[in-house]
């Protein structure tokens, strides 16, 4: 036979087998809850910023090792150290085939900056920005800002023409239940273009053929989100081949599914912390028997609910293992977290009875305790285990349990004074955490989801401090000052750091997410 023609008749089988490798497919997507909007600058939620990262970009994005790469800016130069000029990217299109300028980024800062929204942090530090032209914008800051272009990446960016033909210039309320033309279409210039939103059933997408990183895009061609509340329900899905990835797994068939040959888990930590909030400005509890004043005031008692929890025994009983137990408001992998502050003290509910009657409450009190069932890897359960660790130090603590979709307002609303809550850090940088969470509300970034009245002038002083030093090693000791002050006040109650596994068939391969943000564009199905 003729070598030239032997080459040849490989070449083509090769071809053939590596497109057929890379033929486009879909993937069935499933987890535990939904989006609470499609309107990406209204709601500072985790679920809904992974659906909406496939839609809607911002100016830099992370790259497969959390490294920032530029996105719908091409570049940026340090005019001053409180100017940054960003050069954007020329030809983009908007889903509805309007082009993006610069126009667009300016609309999307005052957007954002909106009060009834709940993603201020995002543009922290940003005074103004200015249109230089088309394609060029400045960044004027307030101080120095070592972490903008981590901070940028969740502010995304909106079409003016549309938000305005559309009437959605404005943010819903939705402490109110507002919505607008935004909160269930999309109109962004992603990778996908979500076609479709079916609250509590499906979310789907399908590629965006015009995306102007179309040569870096995967092999999926559609995406199909499902939220599975009841565990049962998502593993037999999975295992049946209805859905292709995983990415809540209910702790108690991580061993079954580690097993099944057909299925590959892959596991990872997740920068999220679990913890209990409470209450601290109201001068008294709603429901409470407590009258005339508010126990959660008290330091005292505050340290006595959170040293009444066996945090080991939740470890072992509800998370099978799958979690880190917390005595920081941030995980591993957060800039401002060192192991060596981040042991909780043993379970002690005798050190916890003595604190109650040193602060007044020898009986103890009841109190409403409120938790979402579909938001945290096994919430519900979290939330009953520790209603017997209070009940044994007298705090009788009524439980409520409702879907994220109506917890969430209810918390925005203040209407919420003792619940379980979660907190992942998007930046990697414990200043998101400390200045969302902790700092005195006030406008803007501070305090945004400050739902817990926390006033407290120092810790003010070191949120303001971390904000413009440039220094890293003076910026990392103030991060460590405000953390343990955090701590050692015991604002909050940690339960643990999430530890989350993923699991898919073995033909679906991905990269593991900390922020737990899967990303269609890092996936392929072979």
């Amino acid at each position: 036979m003729n070598h030239k023609f032997k080459r040849s008749a490989l070449s083509l089988v090769l071809g053939l087998l590596t497109a057929a490798a890379v033929q486009a497919a879909p993937l069935h997507w499933a987890a535990q809850n939904d989006v609470l909007t499609l309107d990406p600058h209204s709601q500072n939620h985790g679920t809904t910023s992974a659906i909406l990262a496939h839609a809607y970009e911002g100016l830099t994005r992370y790259g497969k090792t959390y490294q920032i790469e530029p996105a719908l800016a091409t570049k940026w130069t340090q005019i001053s150290p409180t100017q940054v000029r960003f050069e954007l990217r020329r030809g983009v299109k908007f889903h509805d085939g309007s082009p993006f300028t610069a126009d667009d980024v300016l609309f999307s800062f005052a957007r954002i900056k909106q009060p009834q929204g709940t993603m201020q942090a995002y543009v922290n530090g940003i005074s103004e920005i200015k249109k230089i032209d088309s394609h060029t914008v400045d960044f004027i800051l307030s101080a120095p800002n070592p972490i903008l272009l981590r901070n940028i990446i969740d502010f995304r960016m909106v079409s003016k023409s549309w938000a305005e033909k559309n009437k959605s210039v404005n943010l819903p309320d939705v402490k109110v239940k507002e919505e607008t033309f935004a909160t269930r279409n999309t109109n962004g210039t992603g990778p996908y273009k979500i076609t479709g939103w079916q609250p509590d059933q499906k979310i789907s997408m399908v590629a965006n053929k015009d995306w102007w990183d179309a040569a870096n895009a995967s092999n999926v061609d559609s995406v199909t989100y499902s939220p599975i509340k009841s565990d049962a329900t998502r593993v037999a899905a999975l295992l049946s081949g209805e859905v292709d990835l995983l990415t809540d797994l209910p702790t108690q068939d991580v061993a079954k599914l580690r097993a099944d040959p057909k299925i590959a888990i892959m596991e990872g930590n997740e920068v999220r912390t679990i913890f209990f909030a409470m209450d601290q400005g109201s001068d008294e509890i709603r429901g409470s028997n407590i009258k005339g004043k508010n126990p959660f005031k008290d330091k005292r008692v505050r340290e006595a609910l959170s040293v009444a929890i066996d945090r080991e025994a939740i470890k072992r009983a509800i998370m099978r293992g799958l979690s880190a137990p917390a005595a920081l408001m941030v995980a591993p992998g957060v800039n401002g977290h060192t192991a060596d502050i981040d042991t909780p003290a043993k379970a002690d509910p005798e050190k916890a009875k003595k604190l109650l009657a040193e602060a007044g409450y020898a009986d103890g009190f009841e109190v409403p305790l409120n938790c979402p069932n579909n938001r945290y890897v096994n919430d519900e359960e979290i939330c009953q285990a520790v209603v017997a660790m209070w009940a044994r130090i007298g705090v009788k603590a009524k439980l409520q349990t409702e879907p994220m979709t109506t917890f969430s307002p209810k918390v925005q609303g203040f209407e919420h004074q003792l619940f379980l809550f979660g907190w992942g850090v998007p930046t990697y940088d414990a200043l998101y955490t400390i200045q969302s969470l902790a700092r005195t509300k006030t406008t803007g970034p501070d305090g945004n989801w400050n739902y817990f009245r926390i006033s407290d002038a120092k810790l003010d002083q070191l949120t303001d401090a971390i904000k413009v030093e440039g220094d890293v090693n003076k910026r990392n000791a103030l991060l460590r000052e405000a953390l343990l002050r955090i701590r050692d006040e015991h604002f909050f109650i940690p339960v643990h750091h999430q530890v989350r596994p993923w699991a898919m068939k073995k033909n679906v391969s991905t990269v593991h997410r900390s922020d737990d943000r899967p990303e269609a564009r890092f996936t392929n199905v072979k």
